[in-house]
């Protein structure tokens, strides 16, 4: 039984296929003004359609998707590709990979648990 859907609420859209791990984070994005389609912020309830485009904002990265099909049901990160096409730039991911990487390797000195390094020269402290 597959049911060919016109139109679907945006929130649903972007969690069925895995945009969003939550529904309630994809409705939450929306009424932080974190979705736009055509330059215009919109909220959970709107309906989306066939071919039109997203902009998602997640910190200072845009990712940009189009809507192949609106469905209602999530569906395996296998075949999410059927409902949905990537569009966002390699500029765009290039800038989200140095970012992840800036970010996991800084850590300040005495902040959270002690590296090797640091566990040993604290050891070696103590053992005076």
């Amino acid at each position: 039984m597959n049911i060919q859907l016109e139109k679907v609420r945006i929130d649903k859209w972007m969690w069925a296929v895995r945009i969003f791990k939550t529904r309630s984070q994809a409705a939450e994005a929306c009424a932080r003004g974190k979705i736009f389609i055509d330059g215009v912020s919109v909220k959970a309830s709107r309906l989306i359609k066939t071919n039109e485009i997203l902009s998602i904002r997640r910190g200072s990265f845009t990712l940009v998707f189009q809507v192949i099909q609106p469905i209602e049901n999530r569906v395996s990160a296998a075949i999410k590709d059927q409902f949905c096409k990537d569009l966002t730039s390699a500029d765009e991911y290039e800038k989200i990979k140095m970012h992840s990487l800036a970010v996991r390797t800084y850590r300040q000195h005495n902040e959270g648990r002690p590296t090797k390094k640091e566990r040993r020269a604290l050891d070696d402290f103590l053992d005076w």
